[in-house]
């Protein structure tokens, strides 16, 4: 290595344009080409790849690199050739070339060419390219995205755990592994799994003080993202969703509403996926819908938003995907739509997968929860959870989230606060959250139980309070350092000086308490069919209506509208059948059966009370979604399993029973007695149907409490489905 002080700066202008290095760029490059093995957690943007990539131009023989995305090597390749003369600079080694490429890559790797062969650690594992390696000089190895080499990282692959054992094959050689994300769990992961403990270690901060990240209450959801992009027109935006079918619909119904957007999934074409990219990378459309196979390398500079309609799987894959948010350095808004459900979602699909993958799977989930629900400065939670302190009041980026800027107020917690330390360590520091919250509010459970917790004189200490409490309670103590999670045992609660200090001769801690986003949902969701507040005289005449007319045909009155279709109607004063088909949870056939003498009482109130009728409240959706209506309505009628149903739509079994109700709850009939047949007998069936028979309400929160855990939510919404198709279609 050349140690002129100026060499590496001279080359960086000579072959990148550069005029100076960002951040630790070259104190990485110098610990690389000094031969020493190196680890960089750089976020996204930092200048990940420049950091092996000089060295790689610089340095006798060819440079290895391991990265997972084909795209992204691709790119980066292009890169690499157009700043040299000769196109065999780099190249790419993997299952797509044929054997007369395969030959020529090696012709240019053993002549010295090749300074960079770019491989996914697949290919890697062929013993003909192994043996071919070992025989020509290598420089180093470049292990990119080397989270995937980690369990607890956001995007595992088996296929990295073994790249060790394949490079000692090779060569003897220095290790640069590189990451945009990863908590102090994932690194220590990364440097065991390649034996790199001795590494030269490069954290840059992850700090990104030009993003503002906000969470709400997903109610209304489509309704809250149009209006937020509509405030910012002509601005770029990426929406994360988690389902194909999600991203589909959602990008239709934007360009309904006069939004130019596109859908950007792995279900999609090759040349479709690129076109939709380009034309986003272009500014031809604003808004990319996409799940998270949208993003990795894309360098847009001014996205000036990144929406999540669904809450990701870790926020490391939070994290991730808004970075790609204000790389400009301006503004960036993060906004996450979050309910519990959602999550309840994700847990499912953990479901049949080995019990090491369910676990980590589920702890992961359960930091997107604080996250989500925590209410103290979200930029210090999420930067914590990266092994990173940061000073809520004067650090750069202070301010820039919901929380900070709309705080909840605090109260003196410092009793309990000693109550949870203490607890922690009569416990001897062997227990996770869940365990410890179990032992204050007196609950037992199996380990509890096991290692007889419940007969000491602290159990129970803290039954004032209920569990939410000692979690909102935990996450704060944790972030402010007085306790840690055991990166070994992932998740085992130990205690550290500040808090044995605090445990002794602590006066104060202010808490406040977790966010409530169940009640905020239930509060949105009645405001927002309301929300321009629903006329309450009419609303009334409606319900004694309603009322009337059930008692007329014998039926619950809910059978004939839902509570929410008569707020929307008071809202909206629909005064002829085709208004009435757009109300909420009001179809074709609902508004036939049941619509006329609604529509005229409206019509004589809207004229009897000179009263101004709206002229657009509605968001346009897609019209009904026809096709999975009839797919689902043809399918039933064969008689096909309801599972085989949601199988061949991409559905899960609770969006498919979801879709079943909005065609019955519309006035469509629709007939599962065959599914049912099978799930409940006779005599089960009837006791569901007198219940719904004689409800005031057809909750299923309501049916789940009079059956005290009977049945099953499943089979209690597909009955509540037989029986508005039977007594009200």
């Amino acid at each position: 290595m050349k140690n002129a002080n100026n060499y590496l700066e001279t080359q960086l202008k000579k072959l990148f344009g550069f005029d100076s290095f960002k951040g630790t760029q070259k104190q990485v490059i110098e610990s690389l080409m000094s031969g020493q093995n190196t680890f960089v957690i750089m976020p996204t943007g930092g200048g990940k790849s420049l950091t092996y990539q000089l060295p790689a131009l610089l340095s006798e023989g060819t440079a290895i690199i391991i990265s997972p995305l084909i795209a992204l090597m691709k790119n980066q390749v292009d890169a690499i050739r157009g700043i040299s003369t000769a196109e065999g600079v780099a190249h790419v080694l993997n299952s797509s070339l044929s054997k007369v490429e395969v030959e020529q890559v090696k012709a240019d790797i053993s002549s010295g060419l090749t300074k960079m062969l770019y491989v996914a650690p697949e290919s890697l594992t062929k013993d003909e390219y192994i043996d071919f390696l070992h025989t020509v000089p290598i420089s180093f190895c470049a292990i990119d995205e080397a989270h995937c080499i980690s369990e607890w990282g956001h995007d595992f692959r088996p296929e990295y755990r073994n790249i060790r054992g394949i490079i000692d094959r090779i060569a003897d050689i220095p290790i640069i592994a590189l990451t945009a994300t990863a908590t102090p769990k994932v690194q220590e992961d990364i440097q065991k799994n390649l034996g790199m403990t001795d590494a030269k270690v490069f954290k840059s901060s992850f700090n990104r003080p030009n993003l503002y990240y906000e969470v709400r209450p997903k109610v209304d959801v489509e309704k809250e993202i149009i209006k937020f992009i509509k405030s910012r027109p002509r601005q770029s935006g990426i929406i994360y969703c988690l389902s194909r079918k999600k991203v589909e619909e959602l990008s239709e119904m934007l360009n309904l509403n006069g939004i130019s957007a596109l859908p950007y999934h792995a279900g999609l074409d090759a040349k479709t996926r690129s076109k939709n990219q380009d034309a986003f990378l272009m500014e031809e459309v604003d808004v990319i819908v996409a799940t998270i196979a949208f993003g990795m390398g894309i360098d847009k500079p001014d996205v000036r938003f990144v929406i999540h309609h669904d809450i990701p799987k870790s926020l490391e894959s939070y994290y991730q995907e808004t970075g790609r948010a204000g790389r400009d350095g301006g503004e960036g808004h993060c906004l996450a739509f979050y309910c519990y459900k959602d999550i309840e979602k994700l847990e499912k699909f953990l479901v049949g997968k080995p019990i090491s993958e369910q676990e980590i799977g589920a702890a992961l989930l359960q930091d997107v929860v604080s996250y989500a629900e925590t209410s103290m400065s979200r930029r210090k939670y999420l930067l914590h959870y990266f092994g990173e302190d940061f000073d809520e009041v004067n650090g750069e980026g202070a301010g820039m989230d919901d929380n900070s800027r709309h705080p909840k107020e605090k109260h003196e917690a410092a009793k309990e606060l000693k109550s949870l330390i203490n607890v922690v360590d009569k416990t001897s520091q062997t227990f996770r959250i869940k365990e410890i919250t179990n032992i204050l509010v007196g609950r037992v459970s199996s380990a509890v139980k096991g290692l007889r917790v419940d007969s000491k004189d602290f159990f129970g200490c803290g039954s004032s309070h209920d569990d939410k409490y000692w979690v909102a309670l935990f996450r704060q103590a944790l972030v402010q350092g007085y306790l840690r999670k055991e990166i070994e045992q992932y998740g085992v609660i130990k205690i550290t000086e500040k808090g044995y200090d605090f445990l002794e001769k602590g006066k104060s801690f202010m808490m406040s308490e977790d966010h409530d986003y169940e009640t905020m949902e239930d509060e949105l969701n009645s405001r927002s069919r309301q929300s321009g507040v629903a006329d309450e005289a009419l609303l009334e005449h409606l319900r004694a209506l309603r009322k009337k007319e059930a008692r007329r045909l014998g039926i619950p009155p809910y059978a004939i509208f839902q509570d929410a279709s008569l707020e929307d109607m008071a809202l909206r004063y629909p005064i002829t059948l085709d208004e009435m088909k757009t109300i909420f949870g009001v179809g074709e056939g609902k508004a036939k059966k049941y619509g006329t003498p609604f529509i005229k009482f409206i019509a004589t109130y809207v004229e009897e009370n000179d009263i101004i009728r709206p002229d657009d409240l509605v968001v346009r959706s897609i019209a009904n979604k026809s096709g999975l209506k009839v797919h689902i309505i043809q399918n039933t009628d064969r008689k096909i399993p309801l599972e085989d149903i949601a199988v061949a739509k991409g559905l899960e079994m609770d969006e498919l029973i979801s879709e079943i109700e909005s065609i019955v709850y519309s006035g469509t009939k629709i007939n599962i007695d065959y599914y049912i047949n099978d799930i409940l007998d006779e005599d089960q069936q009837d006791e569901i149907k007198d219940y719904f028979m004689n409800a005031e309400k057809d909750t299923i929160r309501d049916a789940m409490e009079e059956f005290g855990g009977d049945y099953e939510e499943e089979e209690l919404r597909l009955m509540r489905i037989k029986f508005i198709s039977d007594v009200a279609n």
